[in-house]
């Protein structure tokens, strides 16, 4: 489910493993899943999307400098992707836009990736409200656990959570995620410090690949 970008004999970017991908597509109920780098001229679907979404975005993500305007207009994509762009290029960061039927509808990165004996990565995620509960998350999420344990070599991927937030509970017990802990006052969200849950899962428990089981389940289907 994974291949690599086309690259020109002129493309000096720097390799790490399992970056850049293009990763899908996977059809679920709302279309084609797949999930690509992001770019720069994401950023008028991307703040078109989070401004008209806050109601929906802004209970679960972390506080922020400024207001929502601010970190979600047009202009705070460019620094956004730019940083993304750099700890990619660094092998520090797998950064994706989630697309259906090639359509950005929000974005998957896996994030804070350590080699050495480690060989973990976060994982955190967001799409459009109009897409929620469609299956999209769930595609996403098994596309980008499959490509960590696959050809990003990784070992071990986490993801924190909110206990109020219940469809991306139910996202990550999909994808065979499990409960490890609970963190207090772990991160302020929503003018607060909040408790978050620590998930996790690790190559073992994936041997099997997240994609396959969703298609054996009827959860999805690849095209």
């Amino acid at each position: 489910m994974s291949t690599p970008p086309h690259r020109s004999a002129h493309d000096v970017e720097p390799r790490h493993p399992g970056w850049p991908a293009r990763l899908g597509p996977l059809r679920v109920a709302a279309g084609e899943v797949a999930l690509r780098p992001v770019r720069l001229r994401d950023a008028g679907a991307w703040s078109r999307i989070r401004l008209r979404d806050r109601a929906y975005l802004e209970e679960w993500e972390p506080n922020g400098p400024g207001s929502w305007e601010e970190r979600n207009g047009r202009l705070a994509w460019v620094s956004q992707w730019s940083a993304l762009r750099t700890l990619a290029r660094r092998g520090q960061c797998l950064p994706f836009a989630i697309t259906v039927d090639g359509e950005f509808a929000g974005q998957i990165t896996l994030s804070n990736v350590v080699r050495g004996a480690l060989r973990s990565a976060w994982v955190g995620y967001w799409v459009s409200a109009t897409l929620s509960g469609r299956g999209v998350a769930t595609a996403a999420v098994a596309l980008a656990v499959d490509h960590t344990f696959g050809a990003a070599s990784l070992h071990r991927l986490e993801a924190t959570v909110r206990p109020e937030n219940a469809a991306s509970l139910r996202v990550l017990a999909k994808a065979g995620f499990r409960q490890e802990g609970r963190f207090r006052r772990y991160l302020q969200v929503a003018g607060d410090w909040r408790d978050h849950l620590c998930f996790a899962i690790t190559a073992e428990e994936a041997w099997d690949g997240l994609v396959a089981r969703l298609v054996a389940e009827g959860r999805a289907e690849a095209p």
